[in-house]
């Protein structure tokens, strides 16, 4: 099973950037543990803070992928594009959150992604990737 977790703006800030909403955690050692966790699944990963790269990933590996896990952060409440993305692809994709959008500001209530995602998962941490995971497995 091939599956690709793809993070969005600031998500490479994990561990340093506001620790009460998105823990103390660097992500690339989460990663690791998942990795050690889940032997028999391939976790590949993609980060990046440019909305045309994201799009890019996702329509480059979004017909031979298992399964995409997939946290835009901010680009989730203004990316059209990235929706479409979702959209125009076969690979099934999992929308991901670390906090509750839902308990912040407003403008973070609305997707782009939802819509054309397979679920979504919200609101539990670092976790969230895990739970994520269990879906496609």
């Amino acid at each position: 099973m091939n599956i690709i977790i793809i993070n969005g703006p600031n998500l490479n800030l994990l561990g340093k950037r506001e620790p009460e909403v998105y823990g103390n955690q660097p992500f690339e050692s989460y990663l690791r543990d998942l990795k050690l966790k889940y032997p028999s699944v391939t976790i590949d990963y993609f980060q990046s803070n440019i909305e045309g790269e994201l799009i890019d990933k996702i329509q480059e590996i979004g017909f031979n992928y298992d399964g995409i896990i997939l946290n835009a952060a901010a680009y989730t409440h203004t990316s059209i594009g990235i929706g479409d993305a979702v959209k125009a692809i076969t690979t099934p994709v999992i929308e991901v959150h670390i906090s509750n959008t839902f308990s912040r500001e407003t403008f973070r209530h609305q997707s782009y992604i939802s819509p054309n995602a397979k679920g979504i998962i919200i609101g539990f941490g670092l976790k969230s990737y895990e739970l994520a995971l269990h879906s496609f497995i």
